[in-house]
C-alpha cells in the first residue's frame, strides 16, 4: 500500500517570562508534514465497499448462465408434463376398451345361454364369418322369440338382433335377414369393438374341433361348448388374442 502524508503537530514553547507582551498574539503551533505508515481499512469500510460493488447488478455472463439454466428447467418440466398427459391418456383408453369389451361379452355370454330348440328352425349357424342364434327373450312376463346375427368385417366386431318374432314365417325372415345383413354390412346393427378377426370352435364328444370345418354341414343342435378366440389390432387399447369359453347351461356332465 502507498504510504500516506500525516501531519504533525508541534506545541510552541512558552515563554520563560509569565506571559506573552502584551498586543501580542500567542504564535500558531507550527505543523510538520511527514511519510507515515499507510492508513488501514477498517471492517466497516470494507463492508461498504462491497455493498457497492453488490449493487451495481449482474453481469452479462451471470445473466446468460441464468437464462440456460431456466431454459433447461422448463425443458425437463415440460417432458415430465408431456409424459404425464400421455400416459393419462393412453390409460383412459384402455380403460374405455376394457369396459366396451366386458359390455360385448358379457351381451355375447347372454345371448348364448339363452339358446333355444324347435322343431324346424335352426338354433345356431356359423359359416366361418357370421354366427346366427335363435333365442329367447330375457322377460317372461311375454315369452318372444329373436334371431341374433354376429359378424366381423376385418375391421369392427358388429352385432344384429331383429324384433320380437310369433310366428314360424316371422323367424324365417329374420334369420334370412341376418345373413344378408351381414353380407351388406347393413345398417341397424351395433358395432361393438375394433377387431381384426375371429374364429369358434365346438365343443364335442370331449373335444374342441373347429366350427369352420363343419361350416359346410350345419349343426342342428347346441354344442356342449363354444370357445371364442377374438383378435384384436393393435392401437386400440387392448391388442393380440382374447379366448372366451362358453359352457351350455343344461350340460349334464357325467362323474364316472
Amino acid at each position: 500500500m502507498t504510504p500516506r502524508l500525516r501531519a504533525l503537530r508541534v506545541a510552541t514553547p512558552t515563554p520563560s517570562s509569565g506571559g506573552a507582551p502584551s498586543g501580542l498574539a500567542e504564535p500558531a503551533p507550527r505543523v510538520h508534514w511527514a511519510w507515515g505508515a499507510p492508513v488501514s481499512w477498517g471492517a466497516g469500510a470494507r463492508l461498504a465497499v462491497k455493498a457497492q460493488m453488490r449493487a451495481r447488478g449482474f453481469t452479462l455472463i451471470e445473466l446468460l448462465v441464468a437464462l440456460a439454466a431456466m431454459a433447461l428447467l422448463a425443458t425437463m418440466s415440460w417432458r415430465g408434463l408431456d409424459a404425464m398427459a400421455r400416459t393419462q391418456t393412453n390409460m383412459r383408453e384402455r380403460a374405455d376398451a376394457v369396459l366396451t369389451l366386458q359390455a360385448a361379452l358379457a351381451q355375447w355370454s347372454a345371448d348364448l345361454d339363452a339358446i333355444i330348440e324347435l322343431q324346424q328352425a335352426r338354433a345356431i349357424d356359423w359359416n366361418g364369418q357370421t354366427l346366427r342364434l335363435t333365442r329367447r327373450g330375457s322377460d317372461i312376463t311375454s315369452p318372444a322369440l329373436f334371431v341374433v346375427s354376429w359378424t366381423s368385417d376385418g375391421t369392427r366386431w358388429r352385432r344384429w338382433q331383429s324384433p320380437a318374432l310369433s310366428t314360424r314365417a316371422d323367424w324365417q325372415r329374420a334369420w334370412d335377414t341376418a345373413a344378408s345383413w351381414a353380407q351388406s354390412e347393413g345398417n341397424g346393427g351395433v358395432t361393438l369393438i375394433p377387431l381384426r378377426g375371429w374364429q369358434l370352435f365346438y365343443f364335442r364328444n370331449g373335444a374342441w374341433v373347429s366350427a369352420s370345418t363343419g361350416a359346410a354341414t350345419p349343426v342342428t343342435g347346441i354344442p356342449d361348448g363354444l370357445r371364442l378366440v377374438l383378435d384384436m389390432p393393435p392401437g386400440s387399447g387392448l391388442q393380440g388374442a382374447l379366448t372366451r369359453d362358453w359352457v351350455r347351461p343344461t350340460l349334464v356332465v357325467s362323474k364316472s
